[in-house]
């Protein structure tokens, strides 16, 4: 049997224009409350340094927060950036973050994209692609509460060490790998690790994704499982009428695209000269449009945006493309608590009783989608 779907929300130190600091971190911590009020499965926070798009530099610390004012709470992270860690340091915060908690651990993990946070944080964005394969290896062997030892490029333990505090073996903790492309599904699944995507990619993007994420992993020999869980992560606004949410979150959107571009420095970071990033000259062409109101509704169609049956059919949509785990958000730079609760609400109440009384339309075909490509 299919795994019913799963619901959570993400979260991020976000409120009114000029707020304060302390402000949108209080606000972050009392969207935590209510989603738990309303029974979503996890809140998830989101890891970024020195801008408004999102200042939440250390997602394990926030979440050790919210382990004590949500007790219960599923807590995740979208995403952890692994190659700014210092891979031991990692494992130890997770075991840690592990016994603080009760409620399920999704730890989404990443490459990261911004080259400001390379450079302040002093990583060679040219090697971020081995430091994420170090760090996961070692956390994975961190966690198995053993003494383990490991010799890679830029970590090297020829003492065997044991992380305390071990993590108890019936802990539920989920990792996922961040997906940038289709890829980078098969980069994942080469890792054993789940696919994290996003709903701004065209559907047939999505479909591949899937598809070549299942096919590396049994070529790999890897067992994901008979219905592994497969998140995908959209932006979300609920009305009366499709008009009534697009208008709402029209400017809402408008002002996080180019927020998103400033902070990724779109224009002007060399992609094709940066070491597995030379796809993202193309992911970001369209970055300044999605920024423009006026001409920003095709990533309103991709994302969950319109009256509760439409983002209800939206959801069977990705559905049937594969995912199972829908992670939304209206928490952006600028968006008062008034709206993000709303949207919570009126999600909670509308949108999934249709979700699980809508039929689930048919899977794309793998074959069409690569003829649209």
């Amino acid at each position: 049997m299919a795994r019913a779907p799963r619901f959570a929300v993400q979260i991020g130190a976000v409120d009114r224009l000029g707020a304060t600091d302390a402000e949108m971190y209080r606000e972050a911590i009392a969207d935590a409350q209510y989603a738990q009020k309303l029974g979503y499965d996890a809140v998830w926070i989101v890891e970024h340094h020195f801008s408004d798009y999102y200042p939440t530099p250390n997602p394990l610390m926030f979440l050790s927060h919210l382990a004590a004012a949500c007790p219960g709470m599923g807590l995740g992270t979208a995403v952890m950036v692994l190659p700014w860690y210092d891979p031991v340091r990692f494992a130890d915060d997770v075991a840690m973050l592990a016994n603080l908690t009760t409620g399920p651990l999704h730890i989404g993990m990443g490459r990261g994209t911004a080259k400001l946070e390379y450079d302040a944080l002093r990583i060679d964005m040219n090697e971020a692609r081995e430091r994420f394969r170090e760090c996961w290896e070692v956390t994975q062997l961190a966690l198995k509460g053993e003494p383990f030892t490991y010799d890679g490029q830029f970590v090297k333990l020829e003492r065997p060490i044991t992380v305390r505090p071990r993590v108890d073996k019936a802990r539920e903790i989920n990792f996922f790998g961040a997906i940038g492309s289709p890829g980078s599904a098969e980069i994942m699944a080469d890792m054993g690790l789940p696919p994290l995507s996003l709903s701004q990619f065209p559907d047939y993007m999505l479909v591949k994704i899937l598809e070549r994420w299942r096919r590396r992993m049994a070529d790999k020999g890897h067992l994901a499982g008979p219905d592994p869980m497969l998140p995908v992560s959209a932006k979300c606004f609920v009305g009366d009428t499709d008009q009534y949410a697009r208008d709402e979150a029209r400017s809402h959107m408008a002002r996080f695209y180019k927020l998103q571009a400033e902070h990724y420095t779109t224009d002007t970071t060399p992609w094709g000269d940066i070491k597995g990033y030379e796809q993202f000259a193309k992911i970001f062409a369209n970055m300044r449009l999605m920024g423009d109101p006026a001409q920003n509704d095709p990533i309103l169609d991709r994302n969950l945006i319109g009256s509760a049956e439409s983002v209800a059919r939206r959801i069977n949509e990705l559905r049937a493309i594969g995912f199972n785990y829908i992670l939304f958000s209206n928490a952006m730079h600028g968006v008062e608590r008034e709206v993000r609760h709303r949207m919570m609400r009126r999600f909670a109440e509308e949108v999934i009783p249709l979700v699980n009384s809508l039929p689930v339309p048919a899977a794309p075909a793998f074959e069409k989608v690569r003829a649209a490509e």
